[in-house]
């Protein structure tokens, strides 16, 4: 169990810097809004600066909470497959919510800052917790099409499957628990409260 996110930044964060050293060289992007948080606290155990990187879930119709797939920058799209029983027009109905609401957010956090370019870097993806693993993937699907180098992808907790998907995407996966029954991401929280916006943004402030 972690405190809160900022707990689970925390001890992530010493993980990390166990297994990767001090990185001043990497940069840490945050999965908005609940990764965030956690980055934050990655990032300072790391020495490395902390960014963004905005994907959205696509949830199932009628039961949004159920991921089919998700949508990333530039419209970088992952559709797992029980996602293909559903009408491809209802998919994409939901693909073009997902993808305003992506760039809603991408204005409000980057606050006028210039667009993520990944080019040759090595990046740390994190996030709160990763259940089905499709945000998780087409972030690193996203990463590549930016240009990032080397990818590995941190998170407090994760379902055992979708460490194994993002095994053969990623170059490699840094998990503090995974459980052998896993539900959700919010159970192995005392506190799971959602993240704001302004926090968001407060944290990827100069």
């Amino acid at each position: 169990m972690f405190a809160d996110r900022v707990d689970a930044g925390r001890r992530l964060g010493q993980q990390l810097r166990d297994a990767l050293g001090p990185s001043p060289d990497r940069l840490v992007l945050g999965l908005p809004r609940g990764g965030v948080p956690v980055a934050a606290e990655v990032a300072r155990a790391l020495g490395a600066s902390l960014d963004v990187l905005v994907v959205r879930k696509l949830g199932a119709p009628g039961f949004p909470e159920v991921a089919i797939g998700a949508v990333g920058p530039d419209g970088v799209t992952l559709l797992q497959d029980h996602g293909r029983a559903y009408d491809a027009a209802v998919v994409d109905r939901i693909r073009e919510r997902e993808l305003a609401e992506l760039e809603r957010r991408e204005r409000a956090y980057r606050a006028g800052r210039p667009p993520l370019d990944l080019a040759g870097t090595r990046v740390v993806i994190v996030d709160d917790g990763i259940a089905t693993g499709a945000t998780a993937l087409v972030a690193v699907r996203a990463a590549r099409a930016l240009g990032a180098a080397h990818v590995v992808v941190a998170a407090p907790v994760a379902a055992s499957d979708a460490v194994e998907a993002l095994r053969t995407a990623a170059d490699d996966v840094v998990v503090l628990s995974v459980p052998e029954r896993f539900w959700a991401v919010g159970e192995w929280y005392d506190d799971f409260r959602q993240t704001s916006d302004e926090e968001v943004v407060r944290l990827l402030a100069p």
